[in-house]
């Protein structure tokens, strides 16, 4: 049992827990860990025949597969523009049905004018914050990966990246670009053997890491203090009032 907490030196009640939920053992730690394997989703950005960005996707999922994981890879063919159909458009469905059933996600794309493909865009358009009290993204970890034509670059993962964190999902440091892309994959479609090859196994591998570490964590790690204020709002202003949280400091 956990000892009653000692009020402040100045006999203020240390009520603090109850603001900033301090991390009690049994929210770092789940109390039912996960018995079922690591599941990914994994976008791509491009409706072409022959689609690099899809092989590399496809590369992933083997990789991930490998490593123990269940993947689904999402086909966006058939996917509205965002606005052009209402959410419960199939292809919609099928997709936030998807994401909500990840624990993890890769999102692959070409470079195109310098920056993603509007096909990877509108994916994640479709994808919202908030869908009633489930959320799509929020939680889970994030891989990004790109694709160009020419010299290598770094534009799109950037860009990615930014989506990402705007998404609230838990983006991994490590990215793999592979630029002249036609020269990375043969002709059925399999990435070569090489150091870029190698890039995305550690990718991979650094996802399938961090969503370990995470995903039976993932709702103590985005819980945020302002969230819980909206929730309950009188009980948290009264207890940060109490600890002087929201007086403002003598200067």
């Amino acid at each position: 049992m956990d000892k009653p907490k000692q009020p402040f030196a100045d006999g203020t009640p240390n009520l603090i827990d109850d603001v900033f939920e301090a991390p009690a053992r049994e929210r770092v730690h789940a109390a039912t860990p996960f018995t079922h394997a690591p599941r990914f989703l994994i976008l791509y950005g491009s409706l072409r025949e022959r689609s690099f960005s899809r092989f590399l996707a496809y590369e992933a999922a083997r990789l991930l597969e490998a490593m123990g994981g269940e993947v689904r890879i999402y086909d966006a063919h058939g996917l509205p523009l965002p606005d052009d159909a209402t959410a419960d458009h199939p292809k919609v469905q099928e997709l936030r049905t998807l994401s909500i059933w990840s624990e993890g996600h890769v999102w692959v794309s070409p470079e195109r004018h310098g920056n993603l493909t509007g096909v990877m865009k509108s994916q994640i358009d479709w994808l919202p914050l908030s869908e009633g009290s489930v959320r799509p993204t929020q939680g889970r970890t994030l891989a990004v990966m790109q694709v160009s034509g020419g010299s290598q670059s770094f534009n799109t993962v950037n860009s990615l990246r930014v989506l990402g964190r705007w998404m609230r999902m838990i983006t991994i440091p490590n990215q793999s670009s592979v630029p002249m892309a036609y020269k990375e994959f043969d002709e059925a479609g399999r990435m070569k053997p090489g150091p870029l090859y190698d890039r995305v196994v550690d990718v991979c591998e650094e996802l399938m890491k961090f969503t370990l570490l995470t995903r039976e964590r993932s709702n103590y790690l985005v819980d945020r203090y302002s969230e819980r204020k909206e929730r309950d709002p009188e009980r948290l202003a009264a207890v940060a009032a109490d600890i002087g949280f929201l007086k403002p400091t003598a200067r």
